[in-house]
């Protein structure tokens, strides 16, 4: 067994430890961190493959950026764990057929030979000078230019969705009109009183 293939499955097994953790752990804190060291395992898998950009880019939005905003909405949301479990034994059995049903039509679609990959030979290592950036930057925009802006376009219906639902209207919530205040006069705001002065008798 080469270096390469105990590094394989090291990053392969802590991955999938992780993401049994990720599943399985009550508490919603430690199933985020254990979310984080399977995108570090994923990222390192990558990296075996040759795709050091896709890599970066994982360990960089996902565990930098999402990962952190999810563990901070977490811990100041204080959410009750007790009410989240309640009821989930119950729908444990309809749970388990259709996660089922799912790993069947997932070994169908990415079979091998539904790709034509049951006689692919082994990749060969490229050079110093091979670069995945670029590689991945010419296929994305021009093989897959069109699905790339639908998925932008989609992308931004959703920010435009998420935008719009968020300004929307509520009748509790107090809101400021920014021009009312640029308007506003002094006699608006400030009102002199003038009193005589008292006198100790």
């Amino acid at each position: 067994m080469t270096f390469e293939q105990i590094v394989f499955y090291f990053f392969s097994g802590v991955l999938v430890l992780a993401a049994v953790v990720v599943v399985t752990v009550r508490n919603p804190v430690k199933a985020a961190l254990a979310l984080v060291l399977a995108f570090f395992s994923a990222a390192g898998l990558w990296i075996l493959l040759e795709a050091e950009f896709l890599a970066i880019v994982l360990v960089l939005v996902y565990v930098g950026a999402v990962m952190v905003l999810f563990l901070f909405v977490v811990m100041m949301l204080d959410i009750n764990i007790a009410e989240l479990r309640e009821g989930f034994g119950d729908y444990l059995p309809i749970g388990g057929i259709v996660a089922a049903l799912m790993v069947v039509e997932m070994a169908i679609i990415l079979g091998p030979r539904r790709f034509g990959l049951a006689k692919v030979p082994v990749p060969q290592a490229h050079g110093a000078t091979f670069s995945n950036t670029r590689m991945l930057g010419d296929l994305l925009y021009t093989t897959y230019v069109y699905p790339f802006e639908i998925a932008a376009a989609i992308l931004l219906v959703a920010i435009i969705a998420a935008i719009a639902l968020t300004m929307r209207r509520r009748p509790e919530t107090k809101y400021q009109n920014p021009a009312e205040q640029v308007r506003v006069q002094r006699s608006d705001r400030l009102r002199i009183i003038r009193m005589p002065s008292e006198k100790k008798g």
